[in-house]
């Protein structure tokens, strides 16, 4: 269970209700720091240390994410690649300390430095706008997408977002909030979480999984409160989940990109109605209009 006081902040307002200006109130709003992913890598006898990325991030959750990041970045390929993490921001003041996670690598792990391309600044919005070429993103999942797996129903699919919406503490205390969610094919929420920016909640969800030992999440649903990006979709595409949701629209890439994988990508999902744009096969039979 997340830890709330790390993710909020108390700030008083001037509220203005038709025309007038309200006494002075608090508000709740979604905290964004930033958080550096420090790597610790190479052979026992020539160990180095690196600055890998710097996201804006919603504190809380922040090994799920970076475990989630290494994986999704396929800078690790199995669990006996990442050996520790831990806070690392010592020379910080105290409550900036927790902004600096150490991610140490096995030293028989292969890591190539020169490999990662990436600017060490991403947006809490967007983070393959921080890849320095879009050739990069293009990463190969160890695991593949099976066209047969998970069989899915529009009636399932309709009832996630209320489901997904009445768990999301943190969006029902500030309004601004991503999320991610994973589900069954029966529409059992198996869980979620919460950040400013959309791409950490991937990497958060992929990070609980990968700590539960659940990858690959073939019979899995992925949700995502907001729009479908490609490299939300290239998220899930390293977590070999093949059925992706959002609430909001697609981008053309994200489209593309399902296409190309054979992903079953959905936008604009709500109670009565959908958007299937790639990977129909997936569903149950649908009834044509008569």
């Amino acid at each position: 269970m997340q830890n709330l006081s790390k993710s909020l902040v108390r700030r008083t307002i001037n509220r203005v209700q038709d025309g007038v200006l309200q006494t002075p109130q608090e508000d709740l709003l979604a905290k964004e720091e930033p958080l550096e992913i420090r790597l610790i890598y190479g052979p026992p006898s020539a160990r180095k240390s690196m600055a890998l990325s710097v996201t804006m991030r919603t504190p809380g959750q922040d090994f799920d994410l970076v475990r989630g990041f290494l994986w999704t970045e396929g800078i690790i390929h199995k669990r006996e690649d990442l050996l520790t993490l831990r806070y690392g921001g010592v020379s910080l003041a105290e409550e900036s300390q927790e902004n600096v996670v150490l991610a140490e690598l096995a030293t028989s792990a292969h890591f190539e430095p020169q490999q990662v391309e990436r600017h060490f600044y991403t947006s809490s919005s967007c983070g393959v706008c921080g890849k320095a070429s879009l050739d990069l993103v293009r990463l190969q999942s160890r695991f593949s997408i099976l066209p047969e797996r998970p069989i899915i129903s529009t009636e399932v699919l309709q009832k996630l977002p209320d489901l997904l919406q009445r768990e999301q503490r943190l969006f029902a205390q500030t309004g601004g909030i991503h999320a991610a969610a994973l589900f069954s094919p029966q529409g059992k929420l198996i869980g979620y979480r919460e950040d400013v920016g959309r791409h950490n909640a991937m990497d958060k969800i992929v990070g609980m999984a990968w700590q539960s030992d659940w990858l690959p999440l073939r019979d899995h649903i992925c949700l995502w409160s907001g729009r479908a990006s490609f490299e939300l979709c290239q998220k899930a595409f390293m977590a070999g989940i093949g059925v992706v949701a959002a609430i909001g629209a697609p981008s053309s890439l994200a489209v593309e990109f399902a296409e190309e994988y054979g992903m079953t990508l959905v936008g604009f999902l709500r109670t009565g109605g959908m958007n299937v744009y790639t990977g129909v096969e997936r569903f149950q039979k649908i009834e044509p209009m008569t």
